[in-house]
């Protein structure tokens, strides 16, 4: 047991990531996937403004 193994150990240092070039098709479909995210913000807000759907006063049962 040497003496530096207590304590934290420091991470290794992750290689610098390459920047990619991004074709036509690429920005296209990162364009396409930031609309599909907006419509479904949208649709959630308007969706969360509305309460509970179906329901119609006091439930009857079927016994009499």
């Amino acid at each position: 047991m040497s003496g530096r193994e207590g304590g934290k150990k420091k991470p290794l240092k992750a290689p610098k990531k390459q920047t990619k070039e991004l074709d036509d098709d690429d920005v296209a479909f990162k364009q396409r996937q930031k609309e599909e995210q907006k419509a479904l913000q949208e649709l959630k807000a308007k969706a969360s403004g509305k309460g509970p759907l179906g329901t119609s006063g006091i439930k009857k049962s079927g016994k009499k």
